[in-house]
């Protein structure tokens, strides 16, 4: 290892950055190149089709037979013009991952001549294997049917490996039975929930608005290490984290990282990955340094929530491929490193209307100000109620290690409202119930005017809170840079759609006793204020502070995946997510399931790793370093020096052997403690067993290991260290 370790740091020297050819003088002239867009259909499409498909998708209504056979000429036709020779179904099912199965245009006709053939039949329905995919008991293993269903509303794309290209069409993937077994399809379901509620609550303020889009913007944190360091760390390989190593003298404390100029290697990286993504359509705008050592960032511009999801699953698949090309390998971990900088994956969301207005936003009108009241308000008393239920959905084992440590909201559930904000809604706690008489001004007895036009910058950021407000959005900071952004989304589309539902009757039903519909509008806005203020915090979420004064207010702290995920099965969350059609009882029970095996499944992984590193490669590599220390003591008593210039080594070797002893009976309760977790037949039991005893045996293993790292030669030390790991590119 030691061995393998130096030849990694050499081939690391030689490395130099790789000539990028960028296509274009412009990204506007590329952009979207790979994708059958709007443009590629007009050209390639009879208008008659083209006209009903978009229909079909503005309206959401099911493509008809002809219309399907007509897009899959088209698109075939289009796909082979550029090279493609192959198509796929493109879909996420639940292993986080995206997947594929590769079909081939080339068929034989009914003569047996070669021809090349896609039907609107192969474009709508695909059937892959379920049985093989995460499905929390819905399927028997001997029971393999499932179906992949195209979805229109997300362009299909061209997607280049080794020279070959395949059209990808992006779809949904469900059993024989009819239950979802990806992200995807409870993604468009919560996000027509939600553009129903939200319609109608836009009735109040503008008639013309028929459609409600949720919008997204995903930023990307990831970290870079060179290939040959990587495959020199077999916890990195199998675990996607460093499971051993001591910090550091330098890391991000003096904060010279963040922003600063890209180094050259990664900055030919940025504009290789920037490439790709800006031929599949999708809107690269950042890159920066984060702050932890090569650590970075990347973010788009909003887009379709639906679309936005796609992309940054594709985006992710994209740069690890043009990685490997670079000779580096993106981490997507959230917690790589320990004592630094943890990577998210902030989600910028929001809602728009047909008629151009961004519902979070306020506008220079009192009535505009009350509708983003509306939304705004509804919002945080969604997440206030629906606290642990949106916990939940952030829960993964990689993303625990990241909640509450360095640079990262915590656990606990809170909303950053900002200073200006927070002073309005304290203003509409106060003063909403002031009598009006015949010709005030509603608007401003009732505060609404105090909203200023131009809001975006009239207040800081917080970049402690979970779930930040940032001028004309929320930005949910909390989801984790591995995770497939839809599971965050869809509960928050489904909290908010039913908060907004609750809303309205609430509102319909002062306006029947007589209210006038702005009164109403506020009196059920204050109550919301007054009922979720404990949501709202405003200082710093790192704090141990917090944690007290959150307590104190009622909020939950759930720092663990097994017990977070609780929220899932919750009768409250159950019939939330049945009213609105997007999971049914098995669904959801499944998904439950499915959470907490893969989350068994990784702490099994980083506890074998663990174990395997400790006693076949750090105890030998101490016990030699040790034995060298012996021969040395000897050697030196032989020369008849006095135990006082033996001392200082033999407390070395004594301490070693402590270390030694420590890691050999930890790694033996923590193998034990497996061994026990793994006959319990109740999956959450075992989830929390893994967690308690497997996992608890982690911390002090590790102690012991990077207490050898700085006791041991450097020369034999086995594994590549943080310092080789964050600063040598």
């Amino acid at each position: 290892m030691a061995i393998l370790r130096f030849k990694a740091l050499e081939l690391v020297d030689q490395r130099q950055p790789l000539a990028v050819t960028v296509s274009g003088e412009r990204r506007s002239d590329t952009f979207g190149k790979n994708v059958f867009n709007l443009d590629a259909m007009r050209a390639t499409m009879p208008g008659e089709y083209f006209k009903k498909l978009q229909a079909a998708i503005k309206q959401g209504s099911p493509v008809e037979r002809s219309v399907a056979d007509a897009v899959a000429s088209a698109m075939k036709t289009w796909a082979m013009a550029k090279g493609a020779t192959h198509y796929t179904h493109w879909f996420q099912p639940l292993t986080g991952a995206t997947a594929e199965k590769h079909d081939s245009f080339f068929d034989l006709n009914s003569d047996g001549r070669p021809i090349e053939n896609f039907k609107g039949s192969a474009l709508v329905q695909q059937e892959p294997d379920a049985s093989s995919f995460p499905n929390g008991g819905i399927r028997n293993t001997f029971e393999a049917r499932g179906y992949t269903a195209w979805d229109p509303t997300s362009p299909a794309f061209i997607i280049e490996t080794a020279g070959a290209k395949t059209l990808c069409i992006p779809t949904i993937f469900v059993a024989y039975t009819g239950e979802a077994l990806d992200y995807k399809a409870p993604l468009l379901k919560s996000l027509a929930s939600l553009e129903k509620a939200a319609v109608d609550v836009c009735q109040y303020f503008d008639k013309d608005v028929q459609r409600v889009h949720t919008t997204l913007g995903i930023e990307q944190e990831y970290f870079l290490v060179d290939r040959a360091l990587y495959n020199a760390r077999p916890d990195l390989v199998m675990t996607g984290r460093t499971l051993f190593g001591h910090a550091p003298a330098k890391g991000q404390q003096l904060e010279d990282h963040y922003f600063g100029s890209i180094p050259a290697r990664v900055h030919a990286y940025m504009l290789d990955f920037e490439e790709e993504a800006n031929k599949l359509g999708i809107p690269l705008r950042t890159r920066h340094n984060e702050v932890a050592p090569h650590q970075f960032e990347c973010a788009p511009t909003f887009e379709d929530a639906n679309l936005a999801v796609d992309h940054n699953q594709l985006l992710m698949d994209i740069m690890e491929r043009v990685a490997d090309k670079h000779n580096f390998k993106v981490l997507l971990h959230e917690k790589p490193f320990a004592g630094v900088n943890g990577s998210g994956k902030h989600n910028n969301w929001a809602m728009s209307t047909d008629t151009g207005v961004n519902l979070l936003a306020p506008g220079r009108r009192p009535k505009e100000n009350l509708q983003f009241l509306a939304f705004f308000i509804t919002t945080i008393k969604a997440v206030h109620r629906y606290a642990d239920l949106l916990r939940s959905s952030i829960a993964s084992a990689s993303n625990d290690h990241r909640l509450g440590a360095n640079e990262a909201p915590p656990a606990i559930m809170s909303v950053f409202v900002g200073s200006m904000l927070d002073s309005v809604l304290d203003e509409l706690e106060r003063t909403a119930k002031v009598p009006l008489d015949k010709g005030d001004n509603i608007y401003l007895k009732l505060g609404i005017d105090k909203i200023p036009a131009i809001l975006l910058d009239n207040t800081d950021r917080n970049r402690t809170s979970p779930f930040a407000f940032t001028g004309n959005k929320f930005e949910f900071r909390a989801v984790g840079s591995s995770a497939n952004s839809s599971s965050a989304m869809t509960t928050l589309n489904a909290i908010v759609a039913e908060q907004l539902i609750d809303f309205k009757k609430s509102v319909d039903k002062l306006i029947e006793q007589g209210k006038k519909k702005e009164v109403a509008i506020v009196d059920v806005l204050r109550e919301y204020v007054i009922s979720s203020k404990s949501i709202r915090f405003e200082g710093n979420g790192y704090s141990d502070e917090w944690k007290d004064e959150a307590a104190a207010r009622g909020l939950s702290n759930v720092p663990t995946t097994p017990q977070a995920l609780d929220a899932i099965v919750e009768e409250e969350a159950a019939a939330l997510f049945e009213r609105h059609n997007i999971f049914s009882h098995v669904e959801l029970h499944a998904r439950h399931e499915i959470l907490l095996e893969d989350y068994i499944k990784k702490i099994q992984i980083e506890s074998r790793v663990m174990g395997d590193l400790a006693v076949n490669h750090i105890i030998p590599t101490a016990v030699a370093y040790q034995t060298k220390l012996i021969t040395n003591v000897r050697g030196l008593r032989e020369l008849g020096l006095d135990d006082e210039n033996t001392q200082v080594t033999l407390d070395t070797i004594k301490a070693i052997s402590r270390h030694i002893t420590t890691i050999k009976t930890q790694v033996d309760e923590m193998i034990n403690a497996r061994k026990v977790a793994n006959k319990i037949d109740d999956t959450r039991e075992r989830a929390v067993a893994y967690c308690d005893t497997v996992k608890a045996h982690f911390d002090t293993i590790r102690r012991s290991v990077d207490k050898l790292e700085l006791m041991v030669a450097d020369e034999d030390w086995p594994l590549v260290k943080y310092r080789e790991l964050l600063f040598r590119h």
